[in-house]
């Protein structure tokens, strides 16, 4: 039938064989498997099962040991029990790498921005497989890793100068990281490019864009956890937790009282879950973010030690750790009786992360329902019993990890000087002696350096 239609083509007058008029019953096959519409379709609602492909449904992975304990229970009660096993276990694990230091974490965040990659990429894989994609897979596991070279490498140039200082080869990939990182990249986009196939032009291209988004939504965020952890653990405890909270206390509020649907993206959410989680959350962010403070541990900015080889964690805490007295409005003295309370200042920035993370969190999981359901699926992945893929428990993180992100960089840090120094060891013996003696007129010039360093 194709032979025909070109020779036929050729016949009238050698027309574009790229036109629409010469494409394959398979190729418009193609199309109509993917619900594209044709240029006479109107834009319809995708909820007719033809809008999209399927996708194999996951696969329920619970313990058989769990199934049969709770075999004799309704499926809401036995999904209850699970989800509530599992998510204890789960936040066991959390403070038991939490114990094992910044370095364990660090490793633990790289890993679930790697499997949550990899959920959202098999979907995409899962749906279209049957076209043979050539290098689909490949190149987006190639991109995974050209961002992250870029990301990481920036992190090591910031954060392990005097590391880099020793060694030579690390020198040269800081030196020239941007170009060699913007090197890799030109080089997938051109597999990208070689990979092209007649047929599948329109689909190739989405999953170009499918690959791209998924590594902003991913790789980007998680890459901001990990900056917000290098601030102090605290930064990157306190609004996790707060998030597990919020999603534990409006399950929990929604299970018991839930009456009123909160939104169709997600039918099982409901007006009484959001309240109460909001406010379980802002007390239970306060509450923590007080305990915390007291810890150096938590407080100070994570820092590598070039002499140890080793993370440090140490420091003279801030004033954003430092108990400080407040005076109360004169409603709330003529309430609590009290004209005066002792917080530490993180306390009041904890309320703005648990309003945030009650209030416009939950869109990031809202954003993951409407994703799965315009593919027909339930989870993305069945890695947990009862809660799905290890994405569909990291939804709302990233939104929040952004969100803290931006906070810092807006409300809290200030000109890190342990950061500048590290920046300072990278530089050329020159141009360090031309720093220095810019700073010691500067400090002259202000009369603060003594008479014995002024007469040298």
């Amino acid at each position: 039938m194709t032979e025909l239609r070109k020779r036929g083509a050729g016949g009238a007058g050698g027309g574009d064989p790229d036109s629409t008029e010469n494409i394959s019953d398979k190729e418009a096959d193609g199309e109509d498997r993917l619900g594209l519409p044709s240029e006479g379709e109107g834009d319809l609602e995708g909820d007719c099962k033809a809008d999209t492909p399927d996708v194999p449904p996951s696969s329920d992975n619970t313990p058989q040991c769990l199934n049969k304990a709770l075999e004799g229970l309704s499926s809401r009660w036995k999904n209850w029990w699970i989800r509530g096993i599992l998510s204890v276990t789960m936040i066991v694990g959390f403070f038991l790498i939490i114990y094992l230091g910044p370095l364990m974490l660090i490793f633990v965040v790289m890993s679930i921005q790697i499997k949550c990659f990899q959920e959202i990429i098999t979907i995409g894989y899962r749906v279209y497989h049957s076209y043979e994609l050539p290098w689909f897979r490949t190149l987006s596991w190639y991109f995974l890793i050209c961002v992250n070279y870029f990301f990481y490498g920036e992190t090591v140039a910031d954060y392990f100068g005097a590391l880099v200082q020793r060694e030579e080869p690390l020198q040269f990939l800081v030196r020239y990281h941007r170009f060699i990182s913007f090197a890799l990249y030109l080089a997938g986009f051109c597999m990208f490019v070689l990979s092209l196939v007649k047929k599948h032009y329109r689909l190739q291209f989405y999953m170009f864009a499918w690959t791209h988004v998924t590594l902003l939504i991913v790789v980007t965020q998680s890459h901001l956890v990990i900056q917000n952890l290098f601030e102090g653990m605290i930064w990157f405890i306190v609004p996790i937790s707060i998030v597990i909270c919020n999603d534990i206390m409006a399950y929990l509020f929604g299970f018991f009282f839930g009456r009123t649907p909160l939104i169709k993206l997600s039918p099982k959410k409901t007006w009484e879950g959001f309240i109460g989680g909001f406010f379980s959350t802002v007390v239970f962010g306060f509450i923590f973010a007080y305990l915390l403070s007291q810890y150096q541990y938590f407080v100070c900015p994570v820092e590598y030690n070039s002499e140890t080889n080793r993370f440090a964690v140490g420091c003279e805490p801030s004033d954003l750790f430092v108990m400080q007295e407040y005076t109360l409005p004169a409603v709330a003295q003529n309430i609590l009786r009290w004209k005066t309370v002792n917080l530490y200042p993180f306390q009041i920035h904890s309320i703005a992360l648990s309003t945030f993370g009650s209030l416009i969190g939950p869109f990031g999981g809202f954003f993951a329902s409407g994703f799965k359901r315009a593919f027909k699926i339930k989870d993305f992945a069945d890695t947990i019993p009862g809660h799905g893929g290890i994405m569909d428990r990291f939804d709302c993180q990233y939104l929040m990890a952004t969100f803290v992100h931006v906070y810092i960089a807006s409300f809290i840090r200030g000109p890190n000087p342990s950061k500048v120094l590290q920046q300072l060891l990278v530089l050329q013996p020159e141009q360090q002696l031309s720093i220095f003696n810019t700073l010691r007129n500067h400090l002259r010039e202000k009369g603060m350096l003594p008479p014995a360093v002024l007469e040298q």
